[in-house]
């Protein structure tokens, strides 16, 4: 007889891929064959995932419909395991899944909003902390920013479709667009995005790598004048340090 511990990896194994070995373990009837009772939890199985999925993808749900998003589900779920004990964190790779590169943008938007909102949280700072600090010190600056910062560069109007099947308002047609980063985080408990011009998308990656404000202020440069570079970083620094995105300045 096996122990329960392989009866239940032999359970698994039939869930995630159809292996049949726990077959010799399931007593069948003639009203309720081994195939049928065994069929019924890998149905159950795959069906809650599909749910999670659309928990997870209301947006991408609305937009596709229950047939389609059922089928785009179930081909994820045959492809993809769990592997997290909650279900939140099931389907980080959904985009990959989607036919077009409008979808697959939409589901890591969508899929990056719920991660922010998920994101631990820190204590930002003020820009009190930054009084004191000597000018000479400024060049060397570093910034550590709140866990949930995350920007997203997209090529469609993913977020526009979002925000309007959020709101249960008619979303415009999916259209191609011009590359943008958006940055996404959240603040006091509510989830906040924009976009960003390329300026401050460049220091804004920068500045999450640790490079120190002298070098942010030198790769301004491409987009102003080396006179405006300072205060243009400036600017956005205190902009950061309004919407709680930084949470630590170092040297």
């Amino acid at each position: 007889m096996k122990s329960l511990t392989r009866i239940q990896d032999d359970m698994q194994a039939f869930l995630l891929r159809g292996d049949r070995d726990v077959e010799a373990q399931v007593v069948g009837t003639q009203r309720v064959p081994v195939e049928t009772r065994l069929g019924i939890y890998r149905h159950a199985y795959a069906a809650r995932l599909v749910d999670a999925l659309r928990a997870n993808y209301p947006a991408m749900a609305k937009l596709l419909g229950e047939a389609q998003f059922d089928e785009l589900g179930h081909a994820y779920v045959a492809s993809h395991d769990s592997h997290s004990f909650s279900v939140r964190q099931y389907g980080n790779e959904f985009s990959s899944a989607m036919p077009t590169d409008f979808l697959q943008e939409l589901a890591r938007w969508e899929w990056t909003i719920a991660d922010v909102f998920d994101a631990a949280d820190a204590a930002p700072v003020t820009a009190a902390s930054l009084v004191g600090i000597a000018p000479e010190e400024w060049s060397d600056l570093g910034f550590s920013f709140h866990p949930s910062t995350r920007p997203l560069t997209l090529a469609t109007n993913a977020p526009q479709v979002w925000k309007a099947l959020t709101d249960d308002a008619g979303p415009p047609a999916p259209a191609s667009l011009e590359a943008t980063t958006w940055l996404l985080w959240r603040h006091e408990l509510r989830t906040f995005y924009r976009s960003l011009g390329k300026d401050e998308a460049q220091m804004l990656d920068g500045a999450i790598k640790g490079t120190g404000f002298g070098d942010l202020c030198a790769r301004l440069c491409v987009h102003c004048t080396e006179d405006e570079a300072p205060a243009r970083a400036a600017g956005f620094l205190r902009q950061w340090i309004e919407s709680g995105l930084i949470v630590a300045v170092h040297r």
